[in-house]
């Protein structure tokens, strides 16, 4: 009975190109007609390496096409310093005030 719900996952899976998980495998394979739980379907496949492959969506989080000045690199990666406090960098990109977020 396992062989068979198998090479019914490995189809599915192959027909949705990873895109499926336990839930919908198991309800596509409810769909063709074979009867079976999803904790069969779970372990069946995490038994054969079955995976889904995830792929996120692209989100741009940076701006660089913009008319700002731009402030020089004085640093230019050399973060080596003789004494305490001759060098400092930070990055701030928004800070809450009494007025919200800026």
């Amino acid at each position: 009975m396992d062989m068979v719900v198998l090479a019914h996952i490995k189809e599915q899976s192959r027909l949705s190109l990873g895109s499926y998980g336990r839930p919908r495998m198991t309800e596509e394979l409810k769909e063709v007609g074979v009867d079976v739980g999803h904790r069969r379907v779970g372990r069946l496949m995490r038994e054969n390496g079955i995976v889904v492959e995830g792929t996120r969506k692209f989100k741009a989080t940076t701006d660089s096409d913009h008319t700002f000045t731009i402030a020089p690199n004085l640093l230019d990666r050399d973060f080596t310093a003789d004494r305490p406090n001759q060098k400092w960098a930070g990055d701030i990109s928004y800070i809450w005030t009494r007025e919200g977020w800026l």
